[in-house]
């Protein structure tokens, strides 16, 4: 068996990346044009598939698979959002579970007493914030996986500088989501600043778990 040249892994699985970046400027740019709904939301969810795509493509193992699943999920739910917003809620709410099963199985070996005050404030914060935010209990019970996953996410092995800065990511995005519910306005924050937010996150998050396991497995030539 021919072993692959990092150049060659290059040209095989970065353009996944691209092509995710390509569909998420896309739509970024799009989701406000009278074009055919259903090539918006398609758009939309090719963003982060892609994102889920190239897990599989650069990293093995069952976190590999966790992440996918996760990045799978909230695909599908970016697109149900546009048609049923609970349905979409559902999935959102189905991926945190899974990033939130990555994380725990990947808990940092050693933690300092700000990164658990901080990972306790991400957890405490984020309901309370929420339910201010959107004045609804539903969103309030629902955010409760958004903090776990946030907070685990901060107390993992993987870099803050990327996972961890993609989840706050998420929930600025999220909040932004949920003012838009309640009695604050916003405008025009959430139209301008919720798919940047929520995208540059789950791209920082995908790059820097990868980055992760493939350094568990090759040293020499981790790279994302």
């Amino acid at each position: 068996m021919v072993e692959k040249t990092p150049h060659r892994a290059l040209v095989e699985h970065r353009p996944w990346l691209l092509a995710s970046l390509a569909a998420g400027v896309a739509y970024y740019l799009l989701w406000n044009n009278p074009i055919a709904e259903l090539w918006l939301i398609a758009l939309k969810g090719a963003s982060v598939a892609r994102l889920a795509i190239y897990t599989l493509r650069r990293a093995r193992g069952g976190d590999a698979a966790i992440l996918a699943l996760a990045l799978a999920l909230s695909s599908a739910g970016d697109m149900a959002l546009v048609l049923i917003f609970e349905v979409g809620g559902a999935l959102f709410f189905a991926s945190h579970v899974a990033a939130l099963a990555l994380y725990a199985r990947n808990r940092a070996s050693e933690t300092t007493g700000s990164q658990k005050a901080c990972a306790a404030a991400l957890f405490i914060a984020t309901p309370l914030l929420s339910y201010l935010l959107s004045g609804r209990m539903d969103i309030a019970a629902y955010s409760l996986a958004l903090a776990a996953m946030a907070a685990s996410a901060w107390m993992s092995r993987f870099p803050r500088s990327r996972v961890g800065l993609g989840a706050i990511l998420f929930l600025i995005s999220d909040w932004l989501i949920f003012s838009r519910f309640g009695p604050l306005d916003l405008t025009p924050l959430p139209d301008i600043l919720v798919w940047p937010t929520y995208y540059i996150a789950q791209f920082l998050i995908a790059t820097g778990v990868v980055q992760t396991l493939r350094a568990d497995r090759e040293a020499p030539e981790a790279f994302a």
